[in-house]
């Protein structure tokens, strides 16, 4: 069963930085689809963006898309998000999401489609 650690996040002004790490453990596939997704109040999940372990292939949401950068350590078994120019809509829990994979083509940003989660990390931008 893949573990999952989320850290890094935070309180920033608007048009600051933050990144976010997931610690990756107990891994028994050998291909993984990692993905970072968000949660603000009221709002549903949404998929922020996605890195297919094998290929390193991405996905990026249209709201995030040149501001956001996933990418992995496979050194350190972790999963980044480096967020830059953040606006006060990027507030939200943030979530590290994993599931097997067999293809090197993007991952899927559905939510469902995981099978680990970790337990989030809250972000915050104000104005």
């Amino acid at each position: 069963q893949v573990q999952l650690v989320e850290s890094g996040g935070g309180s920033v002004q608007a048009g600051g930085s933050l990144r976010l790490s997931c610690a990756v453990s107990g891994n028994p596939y050998k291909r993984l689809c990692s993905g970072w997704f968000r949660q603000a109040p009221g709002k549903e999940r949404e998929g922020v963006a996605t890195i297919n372990s094998e290929s390193g292939t991405t996905y990026y949401a249209d709201s995030v898309k040149g501001r956001f950068t996933i990418s992995q350590d496979n050194a350190e078994n972790t999963v980044l998000l480096l967020m830059n120019s953040l606006k006060p809509e990027d507030t939200a829990m943030y979530y590290c999401a994993a599931t097997p994979v067999t293809g090197r083509g993007a991952c899927n940003p559905r939510g469902l489609l995981y099978t680990s989660w970790g337990q989030g990390t809250q972000v915050t931008v104000s104005s």
